[in-house]
Formats: C-alpha cells, sequence, structure tokens
C-alpha cells in the first residue's frame, strides 16, 4: 500500500527540492540522499543527456551517492548540478578526498527548450533546490523538472499535452519501502495498464485524443513525429533496503519496466530515458524478500509517471490532458486490453 505521503520522501532520509521558472517553462529538482546511500543507473533511451552515470555502475570505485538532480534545459540544465555539488559542499557533504570533500551528485536533463521562453536551469537554480529541499510531502505537476516537460508528441508538437513531475510509494509489510519521482516528457501516449485508461495521447482535431497504435501502424504520425533528442523521461527510485551497489543497478534496470506499463511507445530515438537507483541501507533484507522489491520499484514508477501527467498544468500554450478533455467535453477511454 502506498506510504503516508505516497511520495519519495516516505523514504526516511531523502529530500526533494524544486526550482521553478514557469515564464521560462523549465526547473529542476534535487533529490537529497541520507548519508550511506547507494546509487545506480539504467540509461535506455537513444538520446540521453547525464552525468556521473559511469560512477553508478558495479565494479567502480565510489559507492555513496549525495544527491540525483533531475533538470529541464536540455543539456545546458546539467549546469544545475554544479550548484547542488558547490551547495553541498559548503554543508561539509561530500567524498573526503584529502582536504576536499566532493559530492556525487549524478544528473539526468530532459528537453524543454521549445517551451516557454528560452532559458534553462543553471548553478544557481540547483543551489536554490536544494536550499528548498524538505522532507515532507512534494509538490506535482507542472513544477521543478516536470516544469516545461511534454507527452504524446507522435503527431507533432503542435498536437501535444502537459507532462509533469510525480511520485509515488509503496511500503511491504516487512517495513520495506520503495518509491519513485519522475519528470514525464515522452515523445509516447500515456496510459494507466491497470484500468485500460489513456491518459494522454495526441490532441484530436477537436476533441479527444488520436488513436497512437493507428499513428504508429498507419504511419501517419512519423513526417510530424520529432525526430530529434527533445523529449525524455527521467527518474529515480528510492527503498530503505540494504542493497548492494550490484542490487541497486539491477532494481534501475527493472524499473524501466514502469516506463513500459505507462508510456506508449517508450525508449525512442528521440527519448532520452535514464532511471537511477537509490538505496538507504536502513531495512536489513532476506533473500526472498529481493523479488518483491523489484516488482515494487516497477510499480511506483509507473504510479509516478501517471502521477505526473495527471497533476499538470498548462503551460505556455500547451494544454494538460485534464484541461483539453474538459474543454473539448470528453472524457478519457479506455483502451482494448492486448
Amino acid at each position: 500500500m502506498p506510504g503516508s505521503r505516497d511520495a519519495i520522501t516516505d523514504v526516511r532520509g531523502i529530500r526533494v527540492g524544486h526550482w521553478t521558472d514557469r515564464r521560462a517553462a523549465t526547473g529542476c529538482t534535487v533529490i537529497l540522499c541520507p548519508p550511506g546511500t547507494v546509487g545506480g543507473v539504467d540509461v535506455r533511451g537513444a538520446a540521453p543527456g547525464t552525468r556521473e552515470t559511469d560512477l553508478l555502475r558495479p565494479g567502480n570505485l565510489v559507492e555513496e551517492v549525495h544527491a540525483i538532480v533531475l533538470s529541464g534545459g536540455s543539456a545546458f540544465g546539467l549546469e544545475a548540478a554544479t550548484g547542488v555539488m558547490h551547495a553541498l559542499a559548503e554543508q561539509g557533504i561530500g567524498l573526503e578526498v584529502g582536504r576536499a570533500r566532493v559530492p556525487i551528485v549524478p544528473s539526468a536533463i530532459l528537453f524543454d527548450l521549445n517551451t516557454g521562453r528560452l532559458a534553462w536551469p543553471d548553478a544557481e537554480a540547483g543551489r536554490k533546490a536544494v536550499a528548498r529541499a524538505k522532507s515532507g510531502g512534494v509538490e506535482q505537476g507542472s513544477v521543478g523538472a516536470g516544469t516545461g516537460a511534454t507527452v504524446a508528441k507522435l503527431a507533432g508538437p503542435e498536437r501535444a499535452l502537459k507532462g509533469g513531475l510525480g511520485t509515488a510509494s509503496e511500503v511491504l509489510d516487512t517495513g520495506v519501502v520503495v518509491a519513485a519521482i519522475a519528470a514525464v516528457n515522452a515523445v509516447g501516449g500515456i496510459r494507466d495498464g491497470r484500468t485500460g485508461e489513456v491518459v494522454a495521447g495526441p490532441r484530436g482535431d477537436k476533441t479527444g485524443f488520436l488513436d497512437v497504435d493507428a499513428l504508429l501502424r498507419t504511419g501517419r504520425g512519423r513526417r510530424r513525429a520529432p525526430e530529434q533528442a527533445e523529449n525524455t523521461t527521467i527518474a529515480v527510485v528510492a527503498t530503505n533496503a540494504a542493497l548492494t551497489k550490484t542490487q541497486v543497478n539491477r532494481i534501475a534496470t527493472v524499473a524501466h519496466d514502469g516506463f513500459a506499463r505507462a508510456i506508449w511507445p517508450v525508449h525512442s530515438r528521440a527519448d532520452g530515458d535514464v532511471i537511477f537507483a537509490l538505496a538507504t541501507g536502513e531495512q536489513p533484507v532476506e533473500a526472498d524478500e529481493y523479488p518483491a522489491i523489484e516488482a515494487m520499484c516497477a510499480l511506483v514508477i509507473e504510479r509516478a509517471v501517471l502521477a505526473g501527467v495527471r497533476a499538470a498544468t498548462g503551460l505556455a500554450g500547451v494544454p494538460s490532458a485534464a484541461e483539453w478533455l474538459a474543454s473539448t467535453g470528453r472524457r478519457a477511454r479506455a483502451i482494448r486490453n492486448r
């Protein structure tokens, strides 16, 4: 069942801070980690923008992660992680290397430069996100890294809908908590695999959504769909379980199943999909508990994607799915079982 906040902050010690620029329709989100947190990553999209991901792979030296940054602004947005590093170093947080402390702050970005005024999160934005980080409820929708996010662009950007930032958590009977946060900026549409609801698809000519499957089968959306790296869904999955670095990387891999459940199509050439994984080590686990943790990672990623799109509000001329359906007098529809 969901945790008390149904958010990534249900993992004790995790704090989340946003920096949002609604005029520019961009922003960044920082996820701060408690001491001893082990990190991992799985990069699936063909057009990723990342920083410090090699450090997270099994066999490499560094074990502890101090923060993760999710940012808009395309590759320019990677600068936000520099501000986070400086802010943490000033607090005495980081890997001790001689007389210096070097915070380990992996980062991933999404493309939102064509939404709103041309701007991107910089180092000062990263600093401000750290200053605003807290362990309580997490604001969702068109905030932080989800501010300028858009989805359902298979028929062209003029038919897109707002994406956003969402979070979710699940608590097992054993006391293990698994949670996620995701910034959803996909070329694909969004659907709820549990109910069959199409949450967001390309806007129809006058009402409702275009049929994504029909667009794919007939190729009608091919010439209108983005061909460049203008998309990307980026996320963090976290648990309080005590896991090895190899196991943490594995849950990052399995968590991509949550993307596949909620985003269609996913992991395309025009997406740079990335999932980071964090394990704080608070809760010891037995070997037979690990499969449940993997399963919950996929579930919370799926729920975070859906939450981000459902909580989004229109911005820079792009309506949210709820706003579009309300304006046309339509409701979300179910899809056929496949």
